[in-house]
């Protein structure tokens, strides 16, 4: 259940490439335990948002908040190291590695041994703390109903079982907020439901805040406990799912129509 403190927030958040402005003072704050959903046509500016986030991007303006800390200026590895994970649009498995090895490199936040590693081994320190990160992949594995693929290559596996995979290097972060990029994108209607199941698990059993971008209005409105719509970078609308379907701005944006009503289910961004 989702609280009333925030666990992120954009802060007049403004990016620009050149002359091109992809985000115009958007503001917003997920609070924690929530499924927190952006929505909005092509070229909106929402991977942007999420690329300002997880610390791809740097705003032009505005600044973002963690847990209370200004993580603004720092890069992707830093804020992975604060409990910030992230999947992508587009894949980004390593095709030649197991499904296993996969998910064991979103632990390297994790781990502790560094250059003392070979030390650590003189002891059991490092082959202790392997095998403890290893019962955590395990863990996912059995979670995310991967086992029967676990040693296979990831390069080649079908599309929804890779986008599960990378859900799963996500996951091994161990993140308290967890950026899904399009999770559904390429899926048929059984793989949809399956992550939608999945990603609800990870938010109510494992405590996950998820901050989602979603083409498919159905699985939005189903899981999402809020959602804000952008809409050529600027934010127009943000509120409960139904609330803000039925918003005139968000009919406008996506279906050009004034004062018809709209089912969310005809609406595809």
């Amino acid at each position: 259940m989702a609280d009333e403190d925030p666990i992120l927030s954009a802060e007049g958040v403004s990016l620009r490439f050149g002359g091109v402005k992809a985000l115009t003072d958007v503001s917003f704050s997920v609070r924690k335990g929530e499924v927190f959903s952006i929505i909005g046509p092509n070229g909106a500016g929402k991977t942007s948002m999420v690329n300002c986030v997880s610390g791809r991007y740097r705003p032009t303006e505005g600044r973002i908040l963690f847990d209370g800390q200004d993580i603004t200026k720092l890069g992707p590895n830093r804020r992975a190291g604060l409990g910030i994970g992230r999947t992508f649009q587009n894949l980004a498995l390593f095709g030649h590695m197991s499904v296993l090895d996969n998910i064991m490199v979103g632990r390297h936040h994790l781990l502790k041994a560094g250059f003392l590693r070979g030390m650590m081994y003189w002891w059991g320190g490092a082959q202790r703390e392997e095998l403890a990160h290893r019962a955590e992949v395990e863990e996912i594995i059995d979670f995310l109903e991967i086992q029967h693929v676990r040693k296979a290559q990831a390069g080649t596996l079908p599309y929804g079982l890779r986008k599960r995979v990378e859900l799963a290097r996500a996951v091994a972060l161990k993140p308290k907020l967890i950026l899904l990029d399009e999770p559904m994108a390429g899926m048929n209607l059984e793989e949809k439901e399956d992550m939608a199941r999945f990603i609800l698990d990870l938010n109510q059993e494992w405590g996950m805040t998820v901050l989602m971008i979603e083409h498919d209005m159905g699985v939005v409105m189903d899981i999402s406990h809020r959602v804000m719509v952008l809409d050529f970078g600027r934010k127009i609308a943000e509120g409960l799912p139904e609330e803000v379907m039925a918003h005139p701005q968000v009919r406008r944006a996506y279906l050009g129509v004034d004062d018809e009503a709209v089912n969310p289910a005809e609406i595809d961004a």
